[in-house]
């Protein structure tokens, strides 16, 4: 862990502290969740009030942190899958499957080094796929599902849903609050302005805002 710079040594000393003895609680509860899981490669991290569900379904390759609040639903077809070194944020929820039965989803991989930050939510009821280095804003949604509406004459909650699958690249910022939605592939080294809607596919290092969201330009362009 990092020291804290830029305030007095006195409340750095002290917020030192206070940090060391956040992650020894988080590292007690860790220990006691990790022979539940499918393969746990490295510390495990658990905030308070966190909700693991399935987690034989669940595995991290290396150091994985849940804060506070975290939901972590692990029934699906293929597993959630982490790389090492990843952080899940406050209150983020992470969810393939219905709590309530029916088919299961597909799932989750996220590469090394990736982090999500507070209130997130991830439907991989649909493949989703986040490469390595990647960091997902405050209150980024991603869908890798439709609900079908083509049929006028009957509801669209009797109509079902469509899977689809969200891909995204190595060493990308998705902005805080930006929407990603079902068959979507976003490349290598894309920064996703906040607030964006992700509808279409967005190509390699690329600056990409709006909703829907378009391409401004390039980042080789400097």
């Amino acid at each position: 862990m990092r020291e804290f710079t830029g305030v007095d040594r006195s409340r750095a000393r002290r917020a030192q502290v206070a940090l060391y003895l956040r992650v020894a609680g988080m590292a007690a509860r860790g220990i006691l969740r990790k022979p539940f899981f499918r393969h746990s490669g490295g510390p495990l991290l658990i905030g308070r009030r966190v909700r693991i569900t399935n987690s034989s379904s669940i595995s991290h390759a290396g150091r994985l942190v849940l804060e506070d609040g975290v939901e972590l639903q692990g029934i699906s077809q293929e597993g959630i899958r982490f790389g090492a070194d990843v952080s899940i944020g406050q209150g983020t929820a992470i969810r393939p499957s219905s709590y309530y039965g029916g088919e299961a989803g597909v799932g989750l991989v996220v590469g090394d080094r990736s982090s999500f930050a507070t209130g997130c939510f991830i439907g991989c009821s649909g493949r989703i796929s986040i490469g390595n280095d990647v960091l997902i804003g405050p209150g980024v949604r991603i869908y890798s599902e439709n609900h079908v509406f083509t049929d006028t004459e009957t509801t669209i909650k009797s109509q079902g849903v469509k899977r689809g699958s969200v891909r995204i690249g190595d060493d990308c910022w998705i902005g805080s609050g930006t929407i990603i939605t079902s068959d979507v592939t976003i490349g290598t080294g894309v920064v996703i302005g906040a607030g964006s809607v992700v509808t279409r596919d967005i190509p390699d290092d690329s600056i990409a805002v709006g909703s829907p969201a378009q391409v401004v330009r390039s980042r080789k362009q400097g």
